[in-house]
């Protein structure tokens, strides 16, 4: 499995907590991360083939998502 990682505009835990029912529904809990500490507020999902999924679930969340 590949990775795929996207630069987001989470900024924060609580934007994180906002995000967290949409994609864990979408491609499941613990299959993806938010590095805070990165500029660009980095989302990395476990596998490629769920990237499609993880844009939208993000987008639902009232985030964007932008693959890198």
């Amino acid at each position: 499995m590949e990775t795929t990682k996207f630069k987001t505009n989470i900024k924060c835990s609580g934007c994180i907590a906002t995000v967290t029912p949409h994609l864990n529904e979408a491609i499941g809990e613990g299959n993806w991360e938010v590095d805070l500490s990165d500029p660009a507020k980095v989302l990395t999902i476990a596998d490629e083939k769920d990237a499609a999924k993880a844009k939208e679930a993000v987008k639902k969340a009232g985030y964007n998502a932008e693959k890198i």
